[in-house]
C-alpha cells in the first residue's frame, strides 16, 4: 500500500534538503503525493536547490532550537539527511520529539545511531512518537534483510553482512562524515559490542554480476548497531568490497553523476548470511545507486509511521516495528531485486 493510498496529507520535513540525499528524498516525497517542508541551514542553500513551487522552504540551524521548532511547524515527521549526523542528529531528533513528530535519519555512523537510541527512547515513548535512526542503505536496509533471513528463529548464532559495490562516487556529505567520524568501529562478538580488530580483516567475496569477485575489508557501519539491538546475535560482522573503499580514499573520485531517472549508474549487492546451528540462510539483494535507494527506503518507512493504524512509540530499528518482508516487497522490482536462499 502506497502513501497516497493511505490518504496521508500531512507534511514531512526534510532537514538537509539541499544536499544530495536530501534532494532525492524531497523528490521521492513529491512522487508519493506527500507535501515536503525543505529545511536547510541558510536561505542561500535552500534557494540553490531550486525546488518546485509546491515545496515549502524554511531555514534552521542545529544550534538554534527555536529555529528548528519553527521550521518543523505543521509537519508530522522529520527526515534528517544532514551529515555528519554526529553533529546534527541530537538537535534534530530532540526538536522532533519536543514537537511530537516522528524522527528518521539515514546515518551510517555507528556512534550517532547508538547515541540516538540511548538518548531518545524514553522521551519518544512519552511523546508518543517513533525515533528511527539509520533508515537508509547503510543500517536499516541490512536490518530488514537480516530480519527476513532469521524469521522464525528464536535465536541467532551469527550474521555476516557482505556489501559489494561496483564503484563508489561519494557525495560531499559522505566525505565530510568520513573526516568527522573517527570513532573506533564496533562489531558483535559473544553477544557484545566490541571494537573491530585493526588493521581491518581482509577477505574475498564473489558477488552477483556486475559487481563480481572482489577483495573485501571489514568495515562495520550502523547496521551493526541496529542488528545487535534488534536480533541479538552472538556475532555480527560487515565486509565491504575494497574497490569501494579505494574510490573514497581517492580524493579525485568525482561526486555521483545522475541520469534522467535521478540515479547514478552505480550497482550494489547486499548479501546477508545468517546461521543457527547447522542451518544457514542467505538473502541476496541487488540494485542501483545507494544514495538514490535510501530515498524511497526512508520515505516508505516515514509513510508507514503516519498510517492511522500505526501505534508504536520509542526508539526502534525498522525490523522491530515493521513487517520486514512487506516493506521490502513494496520497493522490489522498481528499486532492487531480492532472493532468499536456504542451505
Amino acid at each position: 500500500m502506497s502513501d497516497a493510498e493511505t490518504n496521508i496529507s500531512r507534511k514531512i520535513a526534510v532537514y538537509g534538503a539541499n544536499g544530495h540525499t536530501g534532494r532525492l528524498v524531497v523528490s521521492e516525497l513529491l512522487k508519493r503525493g506527500v507535501s515536503p517542508i525543505a529545511v536547510a541551514r541558510s536561505s542561500e542553500a535552500i534557494s540553490a536547490a531550486q525546488f518546485p513551487g509546491e515545496v515549502t522552504r524554511r531555514c534552521a540551524t542545529v544550534d538554534d532550537p527555536l529555529s528548528l521548532d519553527t521550521a518543523f511547524e505543521g509537519a508530522a515527521a522529520v527526515i534528517n539527511c544532514a551529515g555528519a549526523f554526529l553533529d546534527t542528529a541530537n538537535a534534530i531528533a530532540g526538536a522532533a520529539v519536543r514537537k511530537r513528530l516522528h524522527y528518521l535519519d539515514v546515518t551510517a555512523e555507528q556512534a550517532s545511531a547508538q547515541k540516538t537510541f540511548e538518548t531518545f527512547d524514553s522521551s519518544a515513548r512519552e511523546a508518543g512518537v517513533v525515533v528511527l535512526p539509520a533508515m537508509g542503505f547503510f543500517g536499516g536496509f541490512a536490518d530488514l534483510l537480516a530480519t527476513v533471513a532469521t524469521k522464525g528463529w528464536a535465536s541467532v548464532d551469527d550474521i555476516n553482512v557482505m556489501i559489494g559495490l561496483d564503484s563508489w562516487h561519494p557525495t560531499r556529505g559522505t566525505r565530510l562524515t568520513g573526516e568527522r567520524n573517527t570513532a573506533r568501529r564496533l562489531v558483535v562478538e559473544k553477544g557484545a559490542l566490541v571494537p573491530v580488530q585493526l588493521p581491518p580483516a581482509e577477505g574475498e567475496g564473489t558477488f552477483v554480476q556486475p559487481v563480481g569477485h572482489q577483495r573485501t575489508l571489514e568495515v562495520p557501519l550502523s547496521e551493526i548497531i541496529l542488528i545487535s539491538r534488534h536480533l541479538k546475535p552472538k556475532a555480527v560482522r560487515t565486509f565491504l568490497s575494497a574497490n569501494a573503499i579505494e574510490d573514497i580514499r581517492d580524493t579525485s573520485t568525482p561526486v555521483p553523476r545522475l541520469d534522467e531517472t535521478g540515479r547514478s549508474p552505480q550497482r550494489f549487492v547486499v548479501e546477508i548470511v545468517a546461521r543457527l546451528g547447522q542451518e544457514e540462510r542467505r538473502v541476496v539483494a541487488q540494485g542501483r545507486d545507494i544514495y538514490a535507494f535510501s530515498a524511497p527506503l526512508v520515505c516508505e518507512a516515514a509513510g508507514r509511521l503516519l498510517r492511522p493504524e500505526f501505534n508504536r512509540a520509542g526508539a526502534y530499528t525498522p525490523g522491530q516495528i515493521f513487517d520486514a518482508a512487506d516493506l521490502l516487497n513494496s520497493l522490489r522490482s522498481e528499486h532492487f531485486t531480492l532472493d532468499v536462499l536456504e542451505d
